[in-house]
């Protein structure tokens, strides 16, 4: 299986070197002095992340499964206000904020009538 791999450098007050995850895999994250260091741990910590979510009878994500998907921290009086707005809308948050995100993009690109 061929899980993405995502591998950022670590600040120095972060301790340095480089940080891997995966994203369909919550958690699972491995690090190195280098970028190769940081994939090599990362990619022997997938087969530890997914006996242990079989062991607590936990779904295994199918690699790919988490693209189009990223977490977004927002104030908590934003976060209010468009809940708020979804619920009015009758949908969900998640749909709410990619139409307002889809609506942004066309008006940006000129294809919003």
């Amino acid at each position: 299986m061929a899980y993405t791999i995502i591998v950022e450098p670590l600040s120095d007050a972060d301790g340095g070197g480089f940080l891997a995850t995966v994203p369909e895999l919550p958690g699972c994250m491995g690090d190195g002095e280098t970028a190769a260091d940081a994939t090599a741990d990362v990619i022997e910590a997938i087969p530890a992340w997914i006996e242990e979510a079989e062991r607590l009878g936990r779904p295994v994500p199918a690699p790919g499964s988490s693209l189009g998907q990223w977490r977004q921290r927002v104030p908590r009086s934003l976060h209010q206000k468009l809940k708020l707005t979804a619920d009015a809308e009758g949908v969900s948050l998640n749909q709410l904020v990619a139409v307002a995100l889809a609506d942004y993009v066309a008006r940006r690109d000129g294809s919003a009538g």
